[in-house]
């Protein structure tokens, strides 16, 4: 019994040590990457290139004054419909004292060269009823009364206009602002009693009123310089307006800046699309929206998932299951991606089941 004790011990020490370095072993090893299997599906890929923008009017128009002044009645709203020439405000002229007193004084001159020509006509007439003077002097003195009477009249015109802004007996009105399309009103930024003033070559002027055609809307919009070369005009667009939840509109690119600006680092360019709109649906300026530029589009193709797609030396295969946990790769030819699905052109048939690798997952702290 004394001899057989060390020997049982010994065994059991070097089978607990095999049983340690069996275990420490296994431990060792990595991990079959767990994995799901997925089939083929026949659908619709399509390329698309996104373009964040707005729907904006194809024509905007700002009327400005064309005299300063204080904005005395305004006769629309925002919102509301207006043709073309009809009245938008009045604007009250607060003369330029200088200018006043020049148009005044200019007035002043005019009816004393007017007394004086009428005085110097008649005596000349008087001369001619005595048959002491000649027809062709009196002819010249009624020119020069006809020179002095316009002269007159158009002095206190510019008086006129420079007081009120306006000459109507000879049809001109600078206080008006009149609309000079046809459109609905977008913003009025000015309120009665507020000063505006003239556009000249020193100043743009004050904006009365901004009026565009809601009915002729188009997508405004940027595009990134890595796919703006993939752009061309006449390429379909579906864009989506946050404001109409999953309404979509349709459009085609119309425009596409030959100049880049850059934003954050990056350089954008700019692009603009013609908007279909439907019936019933409600537009308005500068809703926020999204075109989805359709680059490229196959219908009904087979199609995998691109998480079963493996490459070797940038060639592509897939691993096939011919039964539960035995694959068999091969090597396929793909065609258009949209970054979920791939075209897949020959390799694998419609019925096939493809390996998917899962993605490796940390185990987090407890």
């Amino acid at each position: 019994m004394r001899k057989i004790l060390p020997f049982a011990l010994v065994l059991g020490i070097l089978l607990a040590f095999g049983g340690t370095l069996t275990f420490l072993y296994k431990k060792s090893q990595p991990k079959p990457a767990p994995y799901q299997t997925v089939k083929p599906q026949v659908t619709t890929i399509v390329k698309k290139a996104v373009a964040p923008g707005a729907i904006v009017p194809r024509r905007e128009v700002v009327l400005k004054p064309r005299i300063s002044g204080i904005v005395e009645k305004l006769y629309l709203e925002p919102g509301q419909d207006v043709k073309e020439r009809a009245l938008v405000a009045k604007i009250l002229v607060i003369p330029n004292m200088v200018a006043l007193n020049a148009a005044e004084s200019r007035v002043v001159e005019a009816e004393l060269s007017v007394a004086n020509a009428t005085r110097e006509f008649e005596r000349s007439k008087s001369l001619v009823e005595q048959q002491l003077g000649a027809h062709t002097e009196l002819s010249q003195r009624e020119l020069t009364l006809q020179l002095k009477t316009q002269e007159l009249n158009t002095a206190r015109n510019n008086l006129q206009l420079v007081k009120e802004g306006a000459a109507r007996n000879v049809g001109k009105v600078g206080n008006l602002v009149a609309s000079t399309v046809t459109g609905t009103i977008l913003d009025i930024p000015v309120k009665e009693g507020s000063s505006v003033i003239e556009a000249n070559n020193f100043n743009e002027g004050t904006t009365i009123a901004v009026v565009a055609d809601m009915k002729d809307l188009i997508f405004q919009g940027r595009v990134d310089e890595s796919e703006v070369g993939k752009v061309a005009i006449g390429m379909p667009v579906t864009i989506s307006v946050g404001a109409l939840g999953s309404e979509t509109l349709g459009g085609k690119v119309e425009y596409i800046s030959p100049k880049g600006k850059e934003k954050d680092g990056s350089m954008e360019f700019e692009i603009r699309a013609s908007v279909t709109v439907k019936p019933g649906v409600l537009l308005r300026a500068n809703y926020s929206a999204n075109a989805d530029i359709i680059l490229e589009r196959h219908e009904q193709v087979l199609a995998i998932d691109e998480g079963a797609v493996r490459f070797e030396q940038g060639q592509p295969y897939v691993e096939v299951e011919l039964e539960p946990n035995h694959f068999e790769r091969r090597s396929v030819k793909l065609g258009l991606s949209d970054g979920l699905l791939v075209e897949v052109v020959s390799g694998v048939e419609k019925d096939s089941r493809l390996k998917k690798q899962e993605p490796e997952t940390k185990n987090k702290p407890g």
